[in-house]
């Protein structure tokens, strides 16, 4: 009898579950002298019981499901208990993860987290103050103070890249006792951020993945109440770049180098974090933001510059044709396909003319653009903004893919030697955007080094076992010497997928 009183809760326990299993009007149970046995009545207008004496063949098949069931729902419920327990476990080894260096950092103090392999970044909390002509930034402590620190870094992405890292202006942060000698000419509320516009600056590739992306990272938590420190300031960048970088802060860069001004700050950031490749990691951002919601600050940063641009260009409107309200539902659909174009001899697509053709005769409005250092970069987002696909060789100016809205096509011509770069750099990062990204692989036949080189040369047939010459072999061979010639027929299956996608896709939202 104590042992059925101590069963009843665990019974009373399994029939909740089972009655979350499946809907009915009503359930019977039976209780046996080893187990509870339930049934559902689902309002046929019968009362359905079971007689535990006169057990009819159907009633007993029931019977028999139904025991199978419970057991069924015995184990559910044994690893549901085990999953659990795994779950904590879990859990609780990742509380015991140590957290990451300077996550928790007393005031007056300088600590500096060295343990990525792409860039160092370091803290300084408390009365800190700059120094442009001695390149230091300074904390001053009391003369108590223990434990004098100083720290050199260079606030610059590329750590692991000596040559580049030796142009970068290195910077002393150091722990001072007496501040007679740095009074204070300019005194703000808000934290500094300190970053370097050197290095590979000059190719857009490099001016995103490691400047304004790190930048990003780095300082969208303040909301826009934090003042940038810029060393290897550039009047160029700040021009070409200033829509962006407003968006991020509200106050007006400092040009740390030739602004001899002591400016004065109770927290300062030198150096920037970097995640991976054009992208950004929401695993490791407050608030979990993505490279989306980086996309979404673009179009913050360039929507108020495009709308003056319209205007002075006479344009009724910033959105293509395709995209207005038409009162005609017969219109065709024409997808708006943007062609970046190379110039300069290198990577070029030597039959572009008959690729823009193709592209027209399967259905796409081709708009091609020949960006170069000069061009606005407000005008090239206003059209890769409203395309719906992209195409381009491998190169910098695939860094453009930010500038497309998820959803839409990205085709990258991948020349001979480039098939790692081209994925890691372009097409990984693309489709975490949200980019369907469809990579051609040339065919050595489309290579201009088929005419170079003979049949069976390795940079024909074994462009891997080249690259393992080193860069500079890669570089000379792959990126400085190849144009392509599409096979045209073999590209087309591409254009016909993309076009076939969107219009399926324009379909839909219509329909909705």
């Amino acid at each position: 009898m104590a042992q059925k009183q101590k069963q009843q809760p665990q019974n009373n326990h399994q029939r909740i579950y089972v009655l979350q299993l499946r809907k009915a009007e009503s359930i019977h149970c039976l209780k046996e002298p080893h187990h509870l046995m339930c049934y559902y009545d689902y309002g046929t207008g019968r009362t359905n019981r079971l007689h535990p004496k006169h057990h009819h063949p159907l009633r007993r098949l029931f019977f028999l499901l139904s025991s199978l069931c419970f057991s069924l729902l015995f184990l559910s419920l044994l690893f549901y208990s085990l999953g659990t327990e795994q779950i904590l476990q879990v859990e609780r080894n990742l509380q015991a993860v140590p957290k990451p260096p300077c996550s928790s950092m007393q005031n007056n103090s300088i600590c500096c987290d060295r343990t990525s392999i792409r860039t160092d970044i370091c803290f300084m909390r408390g009365d800190v103050r700059t120094n442009s002509r001695s390149s230091s930034i300074l904390l001053v402590s009391s003369p108590a103070t223990s434990n004098i620190t100083e720290e050199k870094i260079r606030p610059y992405t590329r750590k692991w890249e000596a040559n580049v890292m030796s142009t970068i202006d290195e910077l002393r942060l150091r722990q001072v006792a007496d501040s007679r000698f740095h009074k204070c000419d300019v005194t703000h509320d808000v934290p500094a951020v300190v970053f370097s516009t050197g290095g590979y600056t000059g190719n857009v590739y490099h001016e995103f993945n490691d400047g304004i992306l790190p930048l990003y990272i780095t300082s969208q938590h303040f909301n826009r109440k934090v003042v940038f420190l810029i060393l290897e300031y550039h009047d160029w960048w700040i021009t070409k770049y200033g829509d962006v970088v407003s968006r991020l802060s509200k106050y007006k860069p400092i040009d740390f180098t030739n602004d001899k001004r002591t400016h004065c700050f109770k927290e300062v950031i030198v150096g920037v974090r970097i995640h991976d490749e054009l992208t950004v990691d929401p695993k490791k951002m407050i608030k979990g933001k993505t490279i989306r919601d980086f996309r979404r600050m673009l179009d913050d940063a360039y929507k108020g510059r495009i709308k003056y641009i319209e205007r002075i260009d006479g344009r009724r409107s910033l959105v293509p044709v395709q995209y207005l309200p038409t009162s005609s539902t017969s219109e065709v659909y024409r997808p708006k396909l943007v062609f970046l174009s190379r110039s300069g001899g290198s990577r070029m697509i030597e039959n572009e003319a008959e690729l823009v053709a193709m592209a027209k005769a399967i259905g796409f409005q081709v708009q091609v653009l020949k960006p170069d250092r000069t061009t606005e970069l407000c005008k090239i987002y206003r059209e890769l903004n409203y395309s719906d696909a992209m195409i381009g060789v491998h190169g910098a100016a695939m860094t453009h893919f930010l500038f497309m809205r998820p959803g839409k096509v990205f085709i990258q011509i991948i020349p001979l030697g480039t098939d790692w770069a081209a994925e890691t750099y372009y097409g990984q990062p693309a489709t975490k955007l949200g980019l369907w990204y469809m990579p051609y692989k040339i065919q050595a036949k489309e290579s201009s080094l088929y005419r170079e080189y003979p049949k069976g040369d390795p940079v024909l047939t074994d462009p891997e076992s080249v690259g393992k010459r080193g860069w500079e072999v890669t570089k000379k061979v792959y990126l400085d010497r190849q144009n392509v010639r599409l096979d045209l027929w073999r590209f087309r299956k591409r254009l016909v997928r993309a076009h076939a996608y969107l219009v399926a896709k324009k379909r839909n939202q219509n329909a909705q």
